[in-house]
């Protein structure tokens, strides 16, 4: 019987195991193998694409896990006794056993998880039908007993055997000898399975492929540890071999115990679990007695319909037709209880005032349109139904939902009270060593200067969205990194071992949108975890996985536009009593389109960067069809055709067609290829495909594999002459397709986003302290970002103004004119909210702006002192309310707070006990007495720079002046600046100063110090990188606060310019 490989880790034992799924399951093939294992460290993160690529390698998969075992209970975490843990080795036999080891795994990390997620003996009891059990590595449990206490051998292997059956338990033995004592063990072993009657079973614990992978794993465990690899030796055994050899090695190291090797393929013939992939289980959503899904759809569309005529009554019968086409497509495929769930979860942020918007290409769905999941009308807009969902189309629909970042755990809170808590989980995802971070870690790992991996890995390109670079693709790319690669022994030690660890995962966090709803517990379909970062519920099976095993993505985006455009309305409503509601806004607003035509694009959505803004400038659009071409285009490649677009739409005369039949499609952008949408339709139209047809051209576009479009350009030609066109103009209308491989934008995905770039183009035009207000709220953290957005207003004139204790709220708030002029006129102010002050804290900013609130303004200091009764108004707070000036209001000075800050709290405490006393004893009398006097000490004045750095400090910018302030005639002129020089290409000569505002020093291998340095000045930041020598040189003048002007190169690093500095001198 042949020998089967039954302990195997894949990359998906993470920074420990090397082995890609693919390779694994293609050398198994290789070696003749009937089976092989996957039994990765406490995780089945793997293990549904190892069963798909077994299956298609023609073997058999057998699923299984090393878990880690709790020394006493899962629930025992004490501190040196419980991070000790044991391995054991199990497989599924049959389904229930793969289900079991689901549960197994997920209450090992939901319950047991201690350093490692741990599962414990009474779990095992509970889970131990239909699992084999193999007692483990040198890690085991019985392995370390027969090492330090043989005598309790045979105990244990009767507690196994009595948790899983005598027939499923196996004694594991390896052949690792230059491992200590791993010898006298597997003797050990042996001896005590003869004793005891137990079967025996040879396993490899492989790691890595081949045995000249051996380093490249070292290298891996060393990212893992974050020691170099000569520090490694006294962490793990580095001399033995955990290859995936081959049964003839494995039956000679254990020629004289055939059976350990017999007994491999009598599990591997045991072992018998079928998944049924592909079928999707939807959640239950509540029916009506007498109802079913589809039922319920059509009455939901059907009243969304007779609303919907009552405003469009001239698109009744075109309405009526693609209402009952859309919903037999629906129906015959069984998504009616799909797109009930998502109506419900899109109706209830609605009725919680959650902002909502959808993404793709569900927009093209005019049943999602009537039943409220979309908000884009796909008449209106000419979207079609079947780039969404067709009759041939195998995958499932797929609906991307947008909620206000702020609220979108709300969301996901009521999903789980609606369809249980049991029930629903975020998606796990994997973080993978891509290329230049592989080449970094390496270049570390084997000890090489910082130098070296910056070298390389800068040579590496940046990959594209969809697209991510690898290391080969570079060297193609890249003549320079090829030539260093064949010229430079260090450079090629490097890049190699980087080949090998590229690609392998790294970490598990969670989806940033994907949500998963099973209609029972969650665990009946995937094994789950919590997020090691953020203790959210995850599953261990990422997206493609986790739909194979039948449960449906949900995609559940947090997007901050929506939380502005929501507190821009509210603010609105606030303010001016106006109710907005953004789904009735006039499409032809003339404020809108005129600050879009003058570049004013700071703050809007999809709409802004320096690029967008110039076409915006040029195009000067009008339309809400100009907005959705523009999100379309700003994109390589389709980004070609916008000075067309633009000159045909100021020229009317230069709009033309190839063909008659393409006026239909391109009607609406002058007659230029703007959308996926217009290929397929061009495919459809004038090739004759098919929607299923022209949906595999997209794709093969999207892949952007040369062979695949090679032979999708010769169909489509023959397609085009077939069905009309001359070969010349075929050729000319591939020529127009050819741009918009792998970057085309779905037409139905631009007229969503293209509706809330409008919405906040709209907002910012009509309501500016309002819109720009919550922008600022929205943006808190990102002082960056804060900064832009403030010149942004002082530009729009409305004035930005440090904290204030009478007029600041949590977050920044709006102070309207006094003069009371309309919205949309200058002299509105905005205030620094309370919340952005560091070390002040949000129950204090809460206590202050509630008694203000309750009681009216604070009449002056001792006023303020006297009513704000909290526990956190102390020294801490008071120095951060005063150092941002948000006491200047009461008409005391910065430096007389700060002077007497122990005189202020005793009299805080004096007057909290005075009218505590007066409450209790005198609270009957008609009127208390007078509060006490607060006496101030005198103090020295503070200088501005000192209140500046103090805001800079607090707030994280400047608020009531700039250090460069003396300097902004230079800063004037575009070349100077900072946002100038950050959009250059490496090694281009730079000039620009600014204020320095940290210092970071690193010690060289030459024992040297060098820096880097963060510059900035009044819109931008930088880094600079002063090596030894120029740091010597300039030691004095870079130093934080200092004012300088900075001469070097431009560098980039991980997509991120840098200056490397030259020389400095100060402003």
């Amino acid at each position: 019987m042949p020998f089967v490989h039954l302990h195997n880790h894949t990359h998906y034992s993470l920074l420990d195991g090397l082995i890609k799924i693919p390779a694994l399951a293609k050398k198994a093939k290789e070696y003749g193998m009937p089976a092989v294992a996957i039994t990765d460290h406490g995780s089945m993160y793997g293990v549904i694409e190892f069963y798909k690529k077994c299956r298609a390698e023609g073997i058999k998969p057998i699923l299984g896990c090393e878990i880690y075992l709790a020394v006493r209970s899962r629930f025992n975490k004490e501190a040196h006794i419980d991070a000790k843990r044991f391995h054991l080795t199990l497989l599924a036999e049959n389904l229930t056993g793969y289900q079991n080891l689901i549960k197994i795994v997920t209450k090992a990390n939901l319950e047991g998880y201690y350093y490692k997620p741990r599962a414990d003996k009474e779990l095992l009891r509970e889970y131990h039908e239909g699992l084999i059990c193999l007692s483990g590595c040198l890690g085991g449990e019985l392995s370390r007993a027969l090492l330090k206490e043989p005598e309790r051998g045979e105990a244990i292997v009767r507690e196994y055997q009595d948790i899983f059956g005598t027939d499923n338990y196996f004694i594991e033995i390896m052949h690792h000898p230059k491992i200590e004592r791993q010898v006298e063990l597997t003797d050990n072993l042996i001896a005590l399975a003869k004793r005891l009657m137990v079967p025996l079973v040879a396993t490899q614990d492989t790691h890595y492929l081949n045995r000249d992978d051996a380093i490249a794993h070292h290298t891996l465990l060393s990212i893992q540890t974050g020691a170099d690899l000569t520090d490694l030796k006294g962490i793990t055994n580095t001399e033995e071999d955990f290859s995936f050899i081959s049964g003839e090695e494995m039956t000679k190291y254990f020629a004289h115990i055939p059976e350990a090797i017999e007994n491999t393929g009598k599990i591997a013939d045991r072992c018998n679990v079928e998944l049924e992939l592909g079928q999707w289980s939807f959640p239950n959503f509540p029916l009506p007695t007498d109802s079913n899904y589809d039922q319920e759809l059509k009455k939901l569309a059907e009243a969304g319909l007779e609303n919907y005529l009552k405003e469009n009554p001239d698109r009744a019968e075109v309405a009526r037709a693609r209402l009952a086409y859309e919903f037999d497509v629906i129906s015959k495929k069984g998504y009616s209880p799909y797109f009930l769930v998502v109506a419900d979860l899109i109706q209830h942020a609605h009725e919680t005032g959650i902002f909502t918007n959808t993404r793709g290409s569900a927009a093209g769905s005019l049943v999602s349109y009537l039943i409220g999941i979309t908000n884009v009308d796909p008449l209106f807009y000419e979207l079609p139904f079947e780039r969404f969902l067709n009759a041939d189309r195998p995958s499932p629909p797929d609906i991307d939902m947008d909620f206000a970042d702020k609220r979108r755990d709300e969301i996901i809170a009521y999903t789980r009270h609606k369809y249980g808590e049991n029930q629903v989980a975020q998606i796990g995802t994997f973080g993978s060593m891509l290329a230049r971070g592989a080449v970094r870690d390496v270049a570390r790992a084997l000890g090489y200067p910082y130098q070296l991996g910056d070298q390389i890995s800068k040579l590496i390109p940046l990959g594209s969205q969809g697209f991510p670079m690898t290391i080969n693709r570079a060297m193609e790319m890249v003549t320079e990194l090829k030539e260093l690669y064949d010229k430079d022994a260090d450079v090629k030690k490097v890049v190699d071992l980087a080949k090998k660890i590229e690609g392998c995962a790294r970490h598990i966090s969670v989806h940033a949108a994907g949500v998963v709803i099973a209609p029972s517990d969650i665990t009946d379909y995937t094994p789950i975890q919590l997020d090691p970062k953020g203790g959210k519920t995850i599953t261990q099976y990422e997206m493609h996985a986790v739909e194979d095993a039948g449960l449906l993505k949900y995609d559940f985006l947090g997007i901050r536009n929506l939380s502005i455009l929501e507190e821009a309305i509210r603010l609105i409503k606030k303010i001016h009593d106006v109710e907005i509601n953004l789904n009735r806004i006039p499409l032809d607003d003339a404020r809108t389109f005129e600050i879009l035509a003058r570049g004013e694009t700071i703050g809007l959505f999809q709409l802004n960067g320096a690029g967008m803004t110039r076409w915006l400038k040029e195009l000067k659009p009008s339309t809400i069809f100009d907005i959705n071409a523009m999100v379309a285009l700003y994109r390589p490649g389709p980004m070609e055709m916008i000075p067309e677009y633009i000159k045909r739409k100021h020229n009317p005369t230069l709009v033309s067609y190839l063909d008659p039949r393409l006026k239909p499609i391109l009607k609406h952008s002058f007659g230029v290829i703007t959308y996926q949408d217009d290929v397929m339709l061009i495919a459809i139209h004038l090739a004759g495909y098919s929607w299923t047809e022209a949906d595999k051209l997209r794709k093969a576009m999207g892949k952007k594999i040369p062979k695949e479009m090679e032979a999708q350009k010769e169909k489509l030609l023959v397609g085009f002459v077939k069905n009309g066109l001359s070969e010349k103009k075929a050729k000319e209308l591939w020529s127009l397709i050819e741009p918009f491989a792998a970057y085309g934008f779905n037409k139905a995905h631009a007229a969503s986003y293209g509706r809330v770039a409008y919405q906040t183009a709209y907002l910012k035009a009509n309501y500016p302290s309002e819109y720009m207000t919550a922008v600022l709220s929205a943006e808190a953290g990102d002082t960056e970002k804060i900064s832009e957005v403030i010149t942004e207003c002082r530009r729009m004139n409305l004035a930005v103004l440090p904290p204030d204790v009478n007029e600041s709220f949590g977050d920044f708030t709006v102070i309207k004119n006094e003069a009371g002029l309309p919205a949309g006129q200058a002299g509105d102010k905005i205030r620094f909210g309370l919340y952005t002050i560091k070390n002040l804290g949000e129950e204090i900013g809460k206590a202050i702006v509630e008694e203000r609130k309750q009681n009216g303004p604070y009449a002056d200091y001792a006023d303020f002192l006297t009513r704000v009764r909290h526990k956190n108004l102390n020294k801490k707070s008071l120095e951060a309310l005063a150092k941002v000036g948000a006491f200047d209001s009461l008409r005391i000075e910065r430096h007389e707070v700060l002077g007497n800050i122990d005189e202020a709290l005793a009299y805080n405490r004096q007057e909290l006990g005075s009218n505590a006393n007066q409450t209790s004893l005198f609270g009957l009398l008609p009127e208390a007495a007078a509060p006490a006097k607060l006496n101030l000490k005198p103090t020295e004045p503070l200088d501005q720079k000192t209140k500046l750095a103090w805001e800079k400090e607090l707030l994280g910018l400047y608020v009531s002046g700039h250090p460069l302030e003396p300097y902004r005639d230079r800063f004037a002129k575009p070349e100077n600046t900072i946002k100038h020089h950050r959009q250059q290409k490496d090694n281009f000569p730079a000039v620009t100063g600014g204020v320095i505002d940290s210092v970071r020093e690193i010690i060289t291998k030459n024992n040297k110090q060098m820096a880097f340095i963060k510059l900035f000045d009044f819109n931008d930041q930088i880094e600079g990188v002063a090596f030894a020598e120029v740091y010597e040189k300039y030691r004095d003048l870079l130093k934080p606060d200092k004012t300088v002007a900075v001469r070097g190169k431009i560098s980039h690093r991980n997509g991120e310019p840098s200056i490397i500095i030259e020389a400095v001198k100060e402003l």
